[in-house]
């Protein structure tokens, strides 16, 4: 593979250092360099060394750039020599003509070198640089033309076009005319055919004198070949032929001879190398198609130009190889191929006579013909033709010639796969040998029977037997009537379906055929006639089949339509005389008789294209049996009588005869001979007829519906013909264009009377109608009946529909029959049987489903079209109805409405297919559609009661959005439909009045009876809601989409639609219906309304709602019970208890407006003076606004306080703050605060004061915040010193009077408002309080929370109590009924109080740690040690608060998980107050987690306090806030251990730090490990099976994941190497289940896999991806996944990717072996490819980062071993060295770690043998692979393996380590034999993989 020697390690675009070298020379020096070169050369050729001075002193005057650059074209690289071109070129235009001469000798030489180059840009450069020096040396080229211009008559002929093209244009470049370069040809005739000679004595090997492929060498040699054959045949072309007499020369003498002596030089030239060259045959042989193609063309000059070349000696051989050349396969060939062989024959047809013509021409003729002549069809098909003109007459061999031609021709005709173009060459030269045999029999025919026979056998044995049979089996391949069988290829072929086109071609090609015999003789084409007859008859015998009666007639109706164009084109009338007619005469009797389908079309084809009068003529002219007429010439019409005659006796009642599958066939004969002069004539004729037979069986009471289907399929087939007969808008309209021309008073009466007609019903009843009215398409709206039969017709039909509405089982839709006209609701028949109406409903469809676009058409009739729709629509609509209600169905319901069902499930079925042509209705049409649907649908919502709310209110959405979609076509009339559906009526609306001007509603008096109304108010609610999903609100509230006008101007005046503002206050006051609420449905899709539009558009809208309700909730204010007003601190919560619907709907409405920004601080302000201003009315209070205002303001203040702040940060321009409104809030409270100190203190409170509005109106002007977990409440507002000492006054005040025992003596409701007093002034003035009032808040907070614990108590009694004494009772109801009752908190207010409780002592303790380093210098009381017992106390209750609904849980779970969902649910009835609970466990401190846990296992229930924990922590009914208490409970101390291993395995696992390094001496075997708590063991163990089936967000995955967690925490708090951990790890060893980390990456593997495809593509990481790897690296980092558990709620898939990626961040951290074995157990490289890669990018690097810190940090405490570390190299070298020996062990952490196994290498090694070198080694990497934990533990193991072995202790036999890989522990069990010690895990191996229990070494029992 290396160079050639000699070659240079240089750059190819770099020139030589010779070049260089003389480029720096001077001026005659670097010429002679240049010229010469270092070794002697210019270019590529040597020179004499001997040359003298004087001979080179030419070289000498050559410009040193330009010798330069000559030089470097000797180059092999193409790219120096494209280079050394370019730069010549530009040379050559910069330099005169005078200093360009002298380089022409050197460049004629490099020239010929390089039109011979590999490389065609080079040749291309090559000729580009000539064009430029030719131009620039002019005339002076002479002296040197004759060297250049062989090659540059060669360059024109190069095989490429871009090369060739450029040697022109240097060419024309020197020579321009066109008589200057034939000059120049003459002058140079002997060089070029020197040079051209030369060129043909080349060989691959002697083309080249540098080391060039084989493959380019032999390419090349073709090239040469190829191009100099074409230059020698162009040039004698050109010489040969030369004219010597031209115009334009002055001595014409000179020219002459010039001329003369150039052809005979070129003639003798040419001679010597025809004969040196054996004839050019040798060139025939090469494998190149372009020197065969080449050699082709110099042999048809030699012939045309040299014909004296050709003699006696070589005619053989030339004959032979010329007219054999058909072996020719390449295409390229064909054409010079043709042009040799053509002109040969002409020229020398003697040749024939001296060849065996069939072996050497023929044979390979048939071959090529045969195979599509090798696909050359465009050139040789042509050809075919002049080459049958150019065989002599002796070389025939008569008829046999011509078959085997027209076989073999036809056998390559490629029918399926060929293209058009090839295929019309085949055929016009098929047709053109065709004729040209005919025409030129006599050249090979003696006689004129001969010619005559010739002719008959190419007509019987090619047209016949080859084209007409291959144009029948082609058509259709079941006729096959032929004499002889075709051959097995022509048999294949009928198997393949030809392509339209092929069939096209082939018919025309036969039909030229046979007009070209007609034209040459016409008794020629009887032959073809003859057999066109026969084939004809057999078809008309042969019996049809019922499937597809017309099948074979095919091709002949396709070939009459051939003939028929042809006959137009060319005006000839044999088609008719000699083919048609006869054929037809003689097969009508056959077609009558057998009654032939395939005979009546052909009769009516033949009619329509030769005429109806004609072909009658023709048919009966030909039988004079049947014909009475007088006798006429058969090319005129039959007259119009005897016509007339014809078809009424003979066509009518045969094609009028019978109903069977010939009717069709008939039928289209009978109207296709249907003549304008006698058009209604015939129509009556055949009408008449027809209802006779129609009314044949009258008297049975019926009509006959065969004959009605007969006349059924008449008109559609007139309907067509009317469209025929049409001729564009002229006012003359021929008989029959027009339907009023069809029109019939018998067939009117027909018509309606069918349509009149009762049960039962023909097959063919409604069929027949809709074939008279028409209107099946959209197109085919020809009617043959008036509009007022039409009319009639569809009243009736109405009237039947009716009927079937009338008949319904469902109320609405049988109320819906009122919407309809009188007229059409009495029915005067017996429509009171069932299937009568089910017979009558299925009739009347099926004529609206036939005459759809007739109906339509109806426009004067638009109330009939109205009520016809929209009764289609109702019987939908049921048929809908009765789908949702069929689950609840039984068999025998189901089986009754199944006739009924039939039919309203065709008429669905039907809907569903012109659901899109509805809008193209008239717009009163649709209106009245309209108006009857929405009062259907309005009948449904309210009275319908049969089907499910859920299901109808879905049902009736989708009816109205099909009424919007299909019935309206612009925004008003969407608009128009939706006012009526909510306009107002009985039953709508229940809250509000559409007029907004007053506000009665129902009184909760008015309530009694009207349950139904209430029940349907809350279904079309249901209705409005899911139209705003399916439509917009923009559409159905707020009508803001109507930019544009109306499309009717009739509408344009009532265009005004305003917003439905009290739609959306009805939806809010309704606040709960199927499948939705306010709160979830309705307004979060007014806030997305809101944000996408400008205010604007919103603004009015939302006014309006406020307005509706605002003045709703003030008429209904004395309503509102504000004791339920307990939510703390906002009532956004807690909405479900304002019971008061207008109340309720707009706190919702404004508390949701202002939590999504869509109203501001500056509305909250209008909007707070607007409720100021309605509180009082002059001096009086206004109690129902004092009612509502608390709980408005609770939503208003915090948007308040925003302003607040807002406005002290933002200055006016004196640099204060805008006091403008600002102290409007502010001074209003004061107000408030001042009026409620003028009320006596609340202990004194009696009911019947309004002094609980007043302080609950100041409560809501206190927003306290809290946001969970660990943070205190957070002060939304900012008071002045003023409203602040008010404030404590006003605690003071309750404190003073309140005395010892407020908490015994006074109403709950005092304590309420009390508890919520404490709150606020805690919240706002803690640090104005002193002792008595913390002793006075402590007191309180104290009771209030015992009290609470008490209740909760006596609850976790209760329950134990119950599943205790009822735990073997079968009746579970009955238990779930006591724990319901047991759970049920009859008193809500001490819940209350306690809430408000806990949260005051949650503040309080926040206040307590911020205090210390805040306020210092503050003399604050709270700042004293003595709260903190009573502090201790509290919280202490609070634990006992959670561990006692947990372990009412826990109790009722051990029973059934219905009971406990039970307990958990009941939580959700006081959440508040849980989450408070849960926010002062997460703050408490261990010391009182653990208290109270002792205190609840001294409670002595049946569980306990970790019980207690886990049902928290994995409940059926979780409350986030409690599991996160729960977790951080369970994961620290003093609680984590008891979680993990239980209250018996604990204590055994206490670790001492000082002696923990020293348990490793602990023997273990599996039968000792230690067992969790069953709370995770099930979870760890078992649930990964069923979780890995479940949702990525299944309540069973969390809990996994948690469980996981738990472990984990502890596993990470335990110390290395203690024996709790050792026994832990090893329990997760053996037991856990390891599809936990499947589980895992089910959350991470399909973004993973996004994201490998889309790997090579910059882009973000997906969001799931980017926090489970932020979360792995956290968890590794910090050891710790309880970040993530935090942030875990809510849940949703990317929150537990986030816990997925932290936990086995962790995993790879503490349990690194674990993680390992479960990846190498991964099968699928796809999965672990993604993990591995997942691992390596985000987990590794702070792994491994994380793991050499701790070993650089770690403390070995041992001069014998040293430990280095390469962070940037990811090594550790560990060196251990003893006495005398040493050994250093290099660890490499690999990029995966630890998914990879770690490499353990020794770097040195001193004293040691290599066998204990290995082991030792080997130890290592099983130490490091098998470690659980940190690195550094590892290796410290290691060190005290090599410790143990130094100090004397035996290895175990089995593993050969003195401590054990896995759990570390020493061999401990001996043999009593052998004395050997193994360790127990490696012994427990033994005996279970051998199967035995003998010693592994001396095999004795053990």
């Amino acid at each position: 593979m290396g160079r050639q020697k000699g070659d240079g390690a240089r750059s190819k675009a770099r020139p030589s250092s010779s070049s260089l070298a003389a480029s720096l020379l001077p001026s005659s020096s670097a010429a002679a360099a240049a010229s010469v070169g270092f070794g002697g050369y210019v270019g590529s050729s040597r020179l004499d060394s001997s040359l003298s001075t004087e001979d080179s002193n030419p070289l000498l005057d050559i410009d040193s750039e330009v010798a330069q650059h000559l030089k470097r074209l000797a180059r092999k690289d193409p790219t120096t020599k494209l280079k050394a071109l370019a730069s010549l070129s530009t040379l050559l235009k910069q330099k005169s003509g005078k200093e360009i001469v002298p380089i022409i000798p050197q460049w004629a030489f490099e020239y010929k070198k390089l039109l011979l180059d590999y490389n065609r840009e080079v040749r291309r450069a090559t000729h580009e640089t000539m064009t430029n020096l030719v131009t620039a040396v002019g005339r002076d080229l002479a002296p040197h033309l004759k060297s250049l211009m062989g090659p540059w008559w060669f360059s024109q002929f190069d095989p490429s076009s871009e090369v060739s093209q450029a040697a022109k244009r240097s060419l024309q470049a020197a020579f321009p005319a066109q008589e200057k370069r034939l000059d120049a040809l003459i002058l140079c005739t002997t060089e070029i055919f020197m040079y051209l000679e030369e060129n043909l004595k080349l060989t691959p090997q002697n083309l080249s004198d540098k080391t060039v492929a084989l493959d380019e060498l032999q390419e090349m040699h073709q090239q040469v070949i190829s191009s100099s054959l074409l230059a020698l045949a162009t040039l004698l072309d050109v010489l040969v032929s030369v004219q010597i007499e031209r115009p334009g020369f002055e001595n014409l003498s000179a020219e002459q001879k010039r001329a003369s002596k150039a052809k005979a030089t070129a003639i003798s030239f040419a001679e010597k190398l025809f004969s040196a060259h054996k004839y050019f045959l040798e060139f025939l042989k090469s494998q190149s198609p372009a020197v065969r193609s080449a050699t082709y063309t110099v042999l048809k000059s030699f012939i045309n130009h040299i014909p004296q070349a050709f003699d006696g000696g070589n005619m053989k051989t030339l004959a032979t190889a010329i007219l054999g050349a058909f072996q020719e396969r390449d295409p390229a060939c064909h054409s010079s191929m043709w042009d040799a062989i053509l002109l040969f024959s002409k020229r020398f047809p003697d040749s024939w006579t001296t060849l065996n013509v069939q072996k050497s021409v023929f044979n390979r003729f048939w071959s090529f013909i045969r195979n599509g002549c090798f696909g050359s069809q465009q050139v040789s098909y042509p050809a075919l033709v002049l080459f049958l003109d150019s065989i002599p007459s002796k070389a025939f061999s008569g008829d046999k010639f011509f078959l085997d031609f027209f076989h073999n021709l036809w056998a390559g005709r490629n029918p399926v796969h060929s293209p058009n173009v090839d295929r019309l060459a085949f055929f016009r030269a098929f047709k053109e040998c065709f004729f040209w045999g005919l025409c030129n029999a006599s050249r090979f025919c003696d006689t004129v029977d001969s010619v005559s026979h010739f002719r008959t056998t190419l007509i019987n044995d090619i047209l016949v037997k080859l084209l007409w049979q291959d144009y029948l089996s082609s058509v259709s391949s079941k006729d096959q009537d032929s004499d002889q069988p075709l051959s097995g290829k022509a048999t294949e072929m009928q198997n393949i379906k030809y392509p339209i086109s092929y069939l096209q071609e082939l018919g025309k090609c036969i039909v030229e055929i046979l007009s070209g015999i007609y034209s040459l003789e016409e008794d020629l084409l009887s032959l073809f006639c003859a057999v066109f007859q026969e084939a004809c008859e057999g078809l008309f015998q042969q019996k049809a089949t019922t499937e597809q009666p017309t099948l074979n007639i095919e091709p002949i109706i396709k070939f009459l339509f051939l003939v028929d164009q042809h006959a137009k084109q060319e005006g000839e009338s044999w088609p008719l005389l000699h083919l048609v007619g006869p054929m037809l005469a003689k097969c009508f009797p056959l077609v009558r008789a057998l009654d032939s389908a395939g005979g009546a079309r052909l009769l009516s084809i033949s009619v329509s294209i030769f005429g109806a009068r004609k072909v009658l003529q023709a048919i009966f002219s030909n039988n004079n049996a049947t014909y009475c007429g007088p006798p006429c010439e058969k090319e005129s019409e039959m007259k119009l009588e005897y016509f007339l005659q014809f078809y009424k006796e003979t066509f009518v009642p045969w094609c009028l005869h019978g109903h069977n599958c010939t009717t069709s066939a008939r039928l289209d004969l009978l109207l296709a001979l249907l003549d304008d002069e006698c058009f209604s004539e015939q129509w009556h004729a055949l009408i008449t007829y027809a209802i006779d037979l129609v009314n044949s069986k009258i008297d049975s009471g019926s009509m006959d519906s065969n004959h009605l289907a007969v006349l059924g399929m008449l008109f559609d087939k007139a309907r067509n013909e009317i469209r025929i007969r049409k001729v564009g808008e002229d006012s003359f309209h021929p008989p029959g264009s027009l339907p009023d021309h069809w029109h019939h008073e018998l067939l009117e009466a027909t018509a309606v009377s069918v349509a009149f007609s009762l049960p039962p019903f023909g097959t063919s009843d409604a069929q027949f109608v809709c074939s008279v009215l028409g209107g099946a398409t959209e197109g085919n709206l020809d009617s043959f009946v008036s509009r007022k039969s039409m009319t009639l017709i569809f009243r009736e039909v109405l009237r039947k529909l009716v009927s079937f509405i009338l008949d319904s089982s469902f109320s609405s839709v049988k109320q819906a029959s009122a919407l309809f006209d009188s007229e059409e609701n009495c029915l005067g028949l017996d429509s009171k049987n069932t299937a009568n109406v089910v017979d009558m409903a299925r009739f009347a469809l099926q004529i609206v489903e036939g005459s759809f676009f007739c109906l339509r058409a109806l426009d004067e009739e638009s109330g009939l079209v109205s009520s016809i729709s929209a009764a289609v629509f109702i019987i939908d609509w049921e048929y809908r109805m009765s789908v949702a209600v069929d689950d609840a169905l039984d068999d025998e319901s189901r089986k009754k409405i199944k006739a009924r069902m039939d039919i309203c499930e065709s008429a669905h079925g039907y809907l569903s297919n012109i659901s899109n042509l509805w809008k193209s209705f008239s717009g009163d049409v649709r209106k009245g559609i309209r108006s009857i649907l929405i009062c259907t649908i309005r009948l449904a919502i309210f009275r319908e009661d049969k089907l499910d709310n859920k299901k109808f209110a879905a049902l009736c959405c989708m009816m109205m959005t099909d009424v919007l979609e299909h019935l309206c076509q612009d925004q008003y009339e969407e608009q128009n439909l939706l006012d009526h559906l909510l306009s107002k009526g009985d039953m709508w609306p229940w809250w509000i009045t559409p007029d907004l001007n007053s506000m009665e509603g129902l009184s909760k008096s008015d309530t009694e009876g009207i349950y139904v109304s209430a029940y349907g108010n809350y279904k079309f609610v249901s209705l409005i809601d899911k139209l705003i999903y399916k439509l917009g609100l923009h559409k159905v509230i707020a009508c803001d989409d109507l930019d544009i006008l109306p499309l009717s101007t009739k509408d344009s005046a009532n265009t005004k639609v305003t917003s439905r503002a009290w739609v959306a206050a009805e939806v809010l006051c309704t606040w709960k219906w199927p499948e939705g609420s306010a709160a979830t449905t309705f307004l979060p899709q007014l806030v997305s309304f809101a944000k996408s539009r400008n205010y604007s558009s919103y603004g009015s809208i939302l006014d309006s709602i406020f307005s509706i309700l605002f003045d709703g909730a003030l008429v209904y204010g004395e309503n509102c019970s504000q004791s339920l007003l307990h939510a703390w601190p906002t009532l956004g919560e807690d909405m479900e208890d304002i019971e008061e619907p207008f109340l309720r709907a707009l706190v919702s409405f404004l508390f949701t407006l202002l939590k999504e920004n869509i109203w501001g601080p500056e509305k909250a302000m209008a909007l707070f003076q607007l409720l100021v201003d309605k509180l009082f009315m002059g001096e009086a209070v206004n109690s129902n606004c004092l009612r509502i205002l608390p709980s408005i303001l609770c939503v208003l203040v915090p948007t308040l306080c925003q302003r607040s702040i807002r406005s002290s940060e933002c200055t006016n321009k004196d640099g204060k703050p805008d006091p403008l409104n600002e102290n409007q809030m502010q001074d209003a409270v004061k107000s408030w605060i001042q009026r409620i100190l003028l009320f006596p203190p609340l202990v004194t409170w009696q009911t019947g004061q309004d002094i609980e509005e007043w302080f609950h109106l100041v409560f809501s002007c206190y927003p306290l915040k809290a946001t969970g977990g660990n943070e205190i409440m957070k002060l939304d507002r900012d008071i002045d010193h003023e409203e602040r000492v008010l404030l404590l006054n006003l605690f003071r005040k309750q404190r003073n009077e309140s005395g010892r025992s407020i908490a015994a003596n006074q109403l709950p409701m005092v304590q309420i408002l009390l508890s919520k007093l404490m709150v606020i002034c805690l919240g706002y003035c803690w640090r104005e309080f002193d002792e008595e009032d913390w002793e006075f808040l402590f007191f309180h907070l104290r009771c209030w929370i015992e009290s609470a614990v008490l209740v909760m108590e006596e609850v976790a009694e209760n329950v134990n109590e119950i599943v205790t004494e009822h735990s073997s009772s079968d009746n579970a109801d009955l238990i779930h009924k006591k724990l319901e009752e047991s759970v049920l908190i009859s008193d809500n207010s001490l819940i209350n109080i306690s809430k408000n409780s806990v949260f005051s002592f949650s503040f309080l303790c926040g206040l307590s740690e911020l205090q210390p380093t805040e306020d210092t210098d503050n003399l604050n009381p709270l700042r004293t040690e003595r709260w903190d017992p009573i502090k201790n106390q509290i919280l202490e209750s609070i634990l006992r608060l959670f561990f006692s609904t947990g372990i009412a849980e826990a109790i009722a779970g051990s029973y059934s998980f219905e009971a406990a969902s039970i307990i958990s649910a009941s939580r959700f009835y006081h959440r508040s107050f849980w989450e408070s609970v849960a926010s002062s466990v997460l703050r408490s401190p261990p010391h009182t987690r653990d208290e109270a846990a002792k205190s609840i296992k001294l409670w002595g229930l049946s569980k306990g306090p970790i019980s207690s924990l886990y049902a928290i922590l994995f409940s059926s009914r979780p409350m986030p806030s409690l599991q996160l208490a729960a977790f951080a409970v369970l994961s620290t101390e003093p609680v984590s251990k008891l979680a993990v291993f239980g209250e018996g395995i604990a204590p055994c696992l206490e670790v001492d730090s000082n002696t923990y390094q020293e348990s490793i001496n602990l023997d273990l075997s599996p039968e000792e490990n230690i067992h969790l708590t069953k709370e995770l063991s099930y979870i760890i163990e078992k649930l990964p099976y069923d979780v890995l089936d479940m949702d990525l967000v299944a309540e069973q995955r969390v809990h996994l994941f948690l469980a996981w967690s738990l472990l984990l925490s502890h596993l990470s708090s335990l110390p290395s190497l203690s024996n709790p951990r050792e026994r832990l790890v090893q329990y997760i060893q053996n037991s856990a289940n390891p599809l936990i980390l499947d589980c895992l990456f089910q959350h991470l593997l399909s973004d993973l896999s996004l994201m490998h495809v889309l790997k090579k593509k910059d882009g973000e990481l997906p969001n799931v991806i980017s926090e489970a790897a932020t979360a792995a690296k956290c968890s590794i980092t910090s050891g710790s996944v309880l970040f993530s558990v935090e942030s875990l709620w809510p849940i949703d898939p990317v929150k537990m990717a986030a816990f997925a990626g932290a936990i086995y961040g962790l995993m790879l951290r503490l349990l690194p072996a674990y993680v390992w074995g479960w990846f190498s157990d991964l099968r699928d490289r796809s999965t672990s490819s993604m993990i591995e890669s997942f691992t390596r990018t985000w987990c590794s690097p702070p792994l491994v980062a994380n793991e050499l810190s701790l070993i650089k940090t770690a403390n070995f405490a041992d001069e014998n071993f040293s430990v280095s570390v390469s962070k940037s190299a990811n090594e550790v070298v560990a060196t251990y060295t003893k006495d005398e020996t040493g050994m250093d062990l290099i660890i490499r952490l690999p990029a995966s770690y630890p998914l990879r196994p770690v490499d353990v290498d020794c770097m040195r090694s001193l004293g040691i043998s290599e066998v204990k070198q290995r082991k030792w080694l080997m130890s290592m990497m099983m130490f490091v692979r098998n470690q659980n934990g940190a690195l550094a533990e590892a290796i410290r193991v290691w060190k005290r393996n090599f410790d143990k072995e130094f100090e004397g202790v035996e290895e175990c036999p089995i593993c050969y380590s003195v401590i054990h890989t896995v759990n570390h522990s020493l061999p401990r069990l001996a043999c009593k034999t052998c004395k050997h010690k193994f360790h127990a895990a490696c012994l427990y191996k033994w005996f279970s993989t051998s199967h035995k229990s003998s010693c592994p070494l001396c095999q004795s029992p053990f």
